[in-house]
């Protein structure tokens, strides 16, 4: 039987077993959010390793982490809507109540304060 593994650095090799490895390691920093609004779960989250490589990740691999509310609608370009999303690297949270904040909250979990 196979060894499963969550994601490992092209660059220097190191293997996250699991996401929840991933998300606790203090070398791997969120820098960047690339939305697909035709498919939010296939946009792309960018991470710095400390090795100095840059990983992409899509959302959906996230995406069950997130249990807050869920809208429908897409505010991007409304007078509701701050940009976010249309900024790879802005990475605040969305006070717009469109359907594309949630992705905004699954990236606080990577803020290092």
């Amino acid at each position: 039987m196979g060894s499963t593994m969550f994601k490992k650095c092209a660059l220097c090799k190191h293997i996250w077993n699991t996401r929840q490895d991933f998300i606790a390691d203090q070398d791997i920093e969120v820098i960047g959010y690339q939305a697909n609004f035709i498919e939010l779960k296939s946009g792309l989250l960018y991470f710095n390793h400390s090795c100095k490589s840059t990983l992409a990740i899509p959302v959906d691999l996230f995406a069950d982490l997130y249990s807050g509310p869920m809208f429908k609608e897409r505010q991007t370009g409304t007078e509701n809507c701050p940009g976010y999303c249309l900024h790879k690297q802005a990475l605040n949270r969305c006070p717009a109540e469109c359907e594309c904040a949630y992705v905004r909250e699954i990236i606080q979990l990577f803020k290092r304060d």
